[in-house]
């Protein structure tokens, strides 16, 4: 494939507001829950994505690819500890995030007992998904139109950075395990397996989230947030035909070329560095007002 781009690794912090897990989106309280339940798989996927690829970093010969598989464990440990922090606001109101990421880091270990070529290619898998659901977010973004600037920010910048890496772990597992029949079977057996334990476990998780918040039982919920994914605008039936792809025997990620959204990273970024701006003025002024009230006494 002609088209390569390079990752930018970009250490950015958000200080999520805690008290607005729950809320940040406008769009009611199963849209947020949707969002806030792709946030307990990360931390623990990412940490396995980057050892999937760290497996095979002595075998990668591309000098370029070895740098961008370095940006890419980069991008991926900032997510980590960027949905740490998100998942800890969600701790903060009540949600049972430790109980089911334990659930998710069993799995993975259980994943890891496998041969490091079906961790690679379930990684390739799962990268092909979250690139698949970042490309459904940022072309439609009316779906965080009107959320909290931060929350919207950190699911922007996740999906610009899942966008421009995209490619990376595939091309890591075409140059150490070829584009013949058995690399095509594994990674396509791979795909079909990793969807399947994904949403086995996403669809609980989401009922329990919202049992947990008081929007199971909401009929009107769950119509809104059908409507969001299947009805109009549909992002989730649009993107089945992209997602699909991946079974072509001559597929790569940059065959969807949405190249021109990674043009809004700058502008982003630089909006992020207001809100870490924001909090340093924040602990400033903390620090500040007791230490002139001791001086005051």
């Amino acid at each position: 494939m002609s088209i390569n781009v390079d990752p930018i690794r970009r250490n950015v912090k958000f200080g999520l507001p805690q008290d607005k897990a729950l809320t940040w989106n406008d769009e009611g309280l199963h849209v947020t829950q949707f969002f806030n339940t792709l946030s307990i798989f990360f931390p623990a996927g990412e940490r396995f994505f980057i050892q999937s690829v760290r497996n095979y970093r002595d075998e990668i010969t591309d000098p370029h690819l070895k740098e961008q598989i370095s940006a890419f464990i980069g991008q991926e440990g900032f997510h980590t500890r960027e949905h740490e922090a998100y998942n800890a606001a969600l701790i903060a109101a009540g949600m049972p995030i430790g109980t089911l990421d334990t659930i998710v880091v069993k799995l993975l270990e259980a994943v890891k007992k496998s041969p490091r070529s079906f961790q690679l290619a379930a990684t390739v898998a799962l990268e092909h998904l979250t690139a698949v659901l970042g490309d459904m977010l940022l072309s439609n973004p009316e779906l965080l139109q009107n959320a909290d600037e931060r929350y919207a920010a950190i699911w922007k910048w996740h999906a610009i950075e899942e966008t421009e890496h995209k490619a990376v772990c595939f091309d890591a597992y075409e140059q150490v395990l070829g584009k013949g029949v058995n690399a095509y079977v594994q990674r396509t057996a791979a795909f079909v397996i990793a969807n399947a334990l994904f949403w086995s476990l996403f669809l609980p998780f989401y009922a329990v989230m919202l049992g947990r918040s008081g929007g199971l039982t909401s009929l009107r919920g769950w119509l809104k947030v059908g409507n969001v994914l299947f009805g109009k605008p549909g992002v989730m039936r649009r993107v089945l035909p992209d997602w699909a792809d991946f079974f072509r025997p001559g597929f790569h990620p940059w065959m969807h070329d949405n190249r021109q959204f990674l043009e809004t990273a700058q502008a982003l970024t630089d909006k992020i560095a207001t809100f870490q701006a924001q909090a340093q003025a924040q602990v400033a002024v903390a620090v500040a007002v007791p230490a002139k009230r001791a001086v005051n006494h």
